[in-house]
């Protein structure tokens, strides 16, 4: 079996315009060139983005969060429609997970439409909580968010945490023939 090569890296201003591609295509253009020129510009953000060689659009995913005081407010996990329901979404999670332990924030917490019971799924696996519903709160039909925290990120077991993570999403990822190969 061969794998395909993923790799999870900081968007940079030559990835704009395949940000705003898959933006298009996950959200139907949610934002626009200046919002990512400033999510790029701002030290309190992580943006990053999953590429592989593989597909001829190469991102295949992206990924973003607000560092806010000592929480990770993650705005942003997309994966191109066509490559949904391969880890991929876990692989972005997890490495959004990383950098905001990396940072040294607590917790996390992000919105989710109550009917995408797949990302919902997906965060409980990596212990988040429903922490709230917010009603009406997106523009486009006036669905609520449910808001999902998860904490304790600077707890001494957190990397014991990570580590088993890790394993799982490098498992779910074999599955569908990925490998994710981290930059040097």
């Amino acid at each position: 079996m061969i794998s395909l090569a993923l790799e999870i890296q900081s968007l940079t201003a030559n990835d704009l315009s395949a940000a705003l591609e898959l933006d298009q295509a996950c959200f139907g253009g949610l934002w626009n060139l200046q919002a990512y020129q400033r999510e790029l510009e701002s030290p309190n953000t992580e943006l990053l983005g999953l590429f592989s060689n593989f597909s001829s659009s190469r991102m295949l995913g992206i990924g973003c969060f607000w560092s806010i005081v000592d929480e990770a407010h993650i705005t942003i996990v997309a994966v191109h429609p066509h490559y949904h329901r391969q880890g991929l979404g876990a692989a972005l999670l997890y490495s959004l997970l990383v950098k905001a332990y990396d940072r040294g924030l607590e917790r996390a917490t992000l919105e989710v439409r109550v009917s995408n019971t797949a990302a919902i799924s997906l965060y409980q696996k990596f212990g988040f909580k429903t922490a709230g519903r917010r009603r009406g709160y997106y523009r486009d039909n006036g669905e609520d968010a449910l808001v999902l925290w998860t904490g304790e990120m600077q707890q001494p077991d957190f990397p014991k945490t990570l580590d088993t993570w890790h394993t799982i999403v490098c498992d779910r990822l074999s599955q569908s023939e990925w490998q994710l190969v981290f930059p040097e």
